[in-house]
């Protein structure tokens, strides 16, 4: 099997840590984005995967590294693919059309997931959904009682359905969707200017081609900054002991409130750090009060009292009010 993961967007919802880092590559306990999603299909699916198309914009060599040792960490070999134009996510899929052949999974590096996948190899195709209680901003689908798709509707007006297309797609023969896609470019289907992978899916339905509808039991979305860290910290809730403290943690005079990520190397002095915080490796933490937040590799974080925050890497954000001399009738707040 081949998996295609289109990842080229720019992340302009998650600026500024987007501009330094792609966002499928930001971490989550340690662990980005992608390859969090990476692993969970290996859970999932019981089949080898052979190749992992990553189709990435100008991301710089680093980022292809990083990529290239992911794929390699599940004995699969990584292929790099270019997205030089935002042309829409039929388009993306396309720019790894070699990989377009035999099994394909189509997953895009925007959520992440917790599901049991159990492919049906008499499938055509699956199509993987999370019912929300509110889908006008999401793409829909409609399912007959076999549970197969009789429709795709794009942001509905009107609750026609509350099964939200997560992003993730089973091709029995990719050559399918390659045809199709090819197809759409050759004729310049285009909505608002790009060739979108809803409109493939539904010729490919008008041809006869059944959709199997499949759900996952969580579905984790990483569009923006509140979103990102609820993610994160739901995260944190599936993660063992093992797996959220990192080797050489230093606490000292602090209460650590579980559950919370601690990487390689982390300092903590004379704080309170929880719950649901992740803090990434060789940064130190002094004199704080944290929770629900992230904080990046190598930072120095002194002196804060902070909820759902975000601190990149190699930042110092020190504040010292530790000896105050104030008058009566006086008033201090901190400046927003």
């Amino acid at each position: 099997m081949n998996v295609i993961i289109p990842m080229a967007g720019i992340g302009k919802r998650m600026r500024p840590h987007s501009l330094s880092v792609p966002k499928p590559l930001m971490k989550i306990a340690g662990k980005s984005i992608v390859q969090r999603l990476i692993e969970e299909l290996v859970k999932s699916i019981d089949v080898k995967i052979n190749n992992i198309g990553f189709v990435i914009g100008d991301f710089g060599k680093d980022v292809e590294k990083d990529l290239i040792s992911i794929a390699k960490n599940i004995n699969s070999a990584g292929r790099i693919y270019y997205q030089k134009e935002a042309l829409g996510t039929a388009h993306a899929v396309y720019c790894a059309n070699e990989l377009l052949k035999d099994e394909v999974i189509v997953a895009f590096a925007d959520t992440l997931f917790k599901a049991d996948f159990s492919i049906n190899k008499e499938s055509e195709a699956i199509i993987w959904i999370y019912e929300v209680k509110d889908p006008h901003n999401y793409g829909v689908v409609k399912g007959n009682e076999q549970n197969i798709v009789t429709d795709f509707i794009e942001k509905p007006k009107e609750k026609i359905s509350n099964k939200a297309i997560v992003g993730i797609y089973y091709f029995r023969n990719g050559e399918l969707l390659k045809n199709e896609i090819k197809s759409i470019i050759r004729d310049k289907v285009l909505i608002g200017g790009e060739y979108q992978i809803t409109t493939v899916l539904e010729n490919m339905k008008n041809k006869g081609l059944e959709f199997n509808i499949n759900a996952v039991d969580e579905w984790l979305d990483c569009g923006n900054k509140d979103s990102f860290l609820s993610t994160s910290s739901r995260m944190l809730d599936f993660l063992s002991k093992d797996e959220l403290l990192g080797k050489n943690v230093v606490i000292r005079n602090s209460k650590i409130i579980d559950p919370c990520y601690l990487g390689e190397n982390v300092r903590i002095s004379n704080s309170i750090i929880g719950p649901h915080v992740s803090i990434d490796q060789n940064t130190e933490i002094a004199k704080c009060i944290i929770s629900d937040s992230i904080i990046y590799n190598n930072s120095v974080v002194k002196g804060i009292v902070t909820s759902k925050s975000i601190i990149g890497s190699n930042v110092e954000y020190i504040r010292n009010d530790e000896e105050l001399n104030i008058g009566d009738f006086c008033n201090y707040k901190p400046v927003k």
